[in-house]
C-alpha cells in the first residue's frame, strides 16, 4: 500500500509528492522545493518518517516541478526518472527560470527514461505509466490501481485543466489524453494534480467545465 504526502512548495505554489510504502521506502514525484526552507521541509519529513527514497520521478518538466531535482540527487544519490520526450523541456527548464526571475541549478546528472505502458515498483507497489502529453510533449501520470489514486502532474485539475498556450502545448492533444488515459479510470479514483486540491475522476467527468462527460 503506497501513502501519499503532499507539499507545496515555490511561488508557483506546486504540488510535490512523497509516496511511501510499510516498508519505508518512497519515490519522491516532482519535487517543486525552491527555497531552502522547502528542500529542509522535504528532507526532514524524510528522515523523521525513516524513510528511504529510491526513485525520483518527473510527471513533465516545466521549471515549478523541477526546482528540486538537483537537490534531490545530492541528498540522496538518486538518478532523474522522465519520458524521453521531456528531455527538451528539462533542458530549457533554466532559461524559463531566468524569464520568471526564478533562476536555479538544473540537473545534470544522467536520465532514466520511463515508457509508457509500463510499470514502475516501489518494493511490491506499483505504478502504472499513462501517457499523457498536451500541457507538454512527454507528459506522464502515475496510477496506482490497487490504491486508487493517480499523480497527474499539469494534466487534469480539481475544475480546470492544463495551460495549452505554451511552447509544445497543444488543447486537442490534452483533451484527448484526459478522455483516454485518465477519464477511462474508475470514478472514485483520486487524483493529486500538480496543483490545488485533490479531487475524482467521477467528479470531473460530472463538472469539469473543460472536459465533462454529462
Amino acid at each position: 500500500m503506497l501513502t501519499v504526502k503532499a507539499f507545496i512548495f515555490n511561488p508557483v505554489q506546486e504540488n510535490t509528492y512523497v509516496l511511501y510504502n510499510e516498508k519505508n521506502q518512497c519515490c519522491i514525484i516532482d519535487p517543486g522545493c525552491y527555497f531552502e526552507k522547502e528542500r529542509n521541509e522535504l528532507k526532514t519529513f524524510i528522515g523523521k518518517s525513516s524513510l528511504q527514497p529510491v526513485l525520483l520521478l518527473n510527471t513533465h518538466c516545466h521549471l515549478d516541478h523541477v526546482f528540486g531535482n538537483k537537490f534531490v540527487h545530492d541528498t540522496w544519490g538518486l538518478q532523474l526518472s522522465i519520458h524521453e520526450k521531456e528531455k527538451a523541456v528539462l533542458d530549457f527548464a533554466p532559461a524559463s527560470g531566468e524569464m520568471y526571475q526564478l533562476p536555479f541549478e538544473n540537473y545534470k546528472g544522467e536520465l532514466i527514461f520511463i515508457k509508457e505502458h509500463t510499470t514502475i515498483k516501489i518494493g511490491n507497489d506499483q505504478l502504472e505509466v499513462r501517457f499523457t502529453p498536451g500541457h507538454s510533449p512527454g507528459h506522464i501520470c502515475f496510477y496506482d490501481q490497487a490504491d486508487g489514486f493517480a499523480i497527474s502532474g499539469d494534466v487534469l485539475f480539481n475544475g480546470s485543466i492544463g495551460r495549452t498556450d505554451i511552447p509544445f502545448g497543444n488543447f486537442d492533444t490534452l483533451i484527448n489524453s484526459i478522455q483516454t488515459q485518465l477519464f477511462t479510470l474508475p470514478d472514485d479514483t483520486k487524483i493529486y494534480s500538480g496543483h490545488g486540491p485533490i479531487t475524482t475522476i467521477g467528479f470531473e467527468k460530472m463538472n469539469n467545465p473543460f472536459v465533462k462527460l454529462y
